[in-house]
């Protein structure tokens, strides 16, 4: 029996990343800071450093009520609380901007901070808001919701089969060139396709799991997951047991049960973790907040999961693509700060 003392060192061993939380929304209401530990929600800096995890996605989640013609308003607003949390806190987060900046902040005992925007409606109309969304210091972006938006037809528009649209298109190969990681994930099987042939740089799907073992739209498909991992990309896995088990009930063994199929399927190096903590309702059970993430490790090395692949899942999968697709400092010809 593997102890969570055990999980835990190996935490600490490698550079832990979540690819996708919702955790901002609840600052902006006012129910707590990322800087001081909270009884409430399932993400602060503090509970990060308990949990051993060194970096996370922060989503700038467009609400409904900000759609559609208020996104560009809305995503500023919540980059913006992310650099507020960070720099009231500058002793435990710093904000991960170019390739190489996670593993230095991390260097430094501080958590990287990695902003993403959850909807394309931060792009509006033109792709000058996206240029501008990159100097905000955003480095990944979902091209959807559920919903469609300019860009493409989210997950629950399965009825249209439509993909991407023309704008849809220009904004990936502007990501490409900005070197703005794409995230797939609420995305349209059409969409999903489209993305496919249109990126010529690895795509993600930050919080999505397995179809195969839970048949509900916001997963992929096994041949989705395999196009996936041609393309270099990665799958963080969601944590919400409604994306997990049909049953809607999951605990920490069923979460790794979609780690076993994706990395049977195209191998460990294309999987890792998408919590989407703060933007569930429910957890799996033995998993009640980021202080608990060691439990996902603990599972893992009871099923025989060598640790070069454990590194790889916790983290080291996303940091390839994210130090394949941002850019050193400097090196898109802006200020390397931006």
């Amino acid at each position: 029996m593997v102890s969570l003392e055990e999980a835990l060192a190996l935490h600490r061993k490698y550079i832990v990343v979540d690819a996708h939380c919702d955790t901002i929304h609840d600052v902006l209401r006012g129910r707590r800071v990322l800087g001081e530990k909270s009884n409430s929600g399932h993400l602060d800096f503090p509970r990060m450093q308990e949990g051993g995890v060194g970096a996370q996605f922060f989503a700038a989640y467009i609400e409904p009520q900000y759609k559609p013609d208020r996104g560009v308003q809305r995503a500023i607003q919540l980059v913006d609380a992310i650099w507020g949390q960070v720099q009231a806190y500058p002793d435990q987060a710093a904000v991960a901007l170019n390739r190489g900046d996670v593993e230095a902040i991390h260097a430094t005992g501080k958590i990287a901070v990695i902003i993403s925007i959850e909807g394309g409606e931060a792009v509006g109309d033109h792709l000058a808001h996206l240029r501008a969304m990159y100097r905000l210091g955003v480095r990944a972006m979902s091209l959807t919701w559920n919903q469609r938006n300019l860009l493409a037809d989210g997950s629950w528009e399965t009825r249209t089969r439509g993909g991407l649209t023309r704008l849809g298109v220009e904004t990936v190969q502007e990501m490409n060139r900005l070197g703005m990681i794409v995230d797939v994930s609420h995305l349209s099987d059409a969409g999903f396709w489209d993305v496919m042939e249109v990126s010529n740089a690895p795509v993600v799907a930050t919080h999505s799991n397995a179809r195969a073992l839970c048949d509900v739209p916001r997963n992929l498909t096994d041949d989705q997951i395999k196009a996936l991992a041609q393309k270099g990309g990665v799958m963080g896995i969601n944590f919400y047991p409604g994306f997990l088990d049909a049953s809607g009930e999951a605990d920490v063994k069923r979460l790794v049960d979609h780690i076993d199929h994706i990395s049977s399927l195209v191998g460990p190096e294309h999987v890792g973790l998408g919590s989407d903590f703060d933007g569930i309702e429910k957890v799996p059970s033995g998993v009640p907040d980021v202080s608990q993430m060691p439990a996902v490790t603990r599972e893992l090395l009871e099923r025989g999961y060598k640790e070069h692949d454990i590194a790889g899942i916790l983290g080291g999968n996303f940091l390839r693509v994210i130090n394949q697709v941002w850019h050193a400092p400097g090196e898109l010809g802006w200020p390397a700060d931006v």
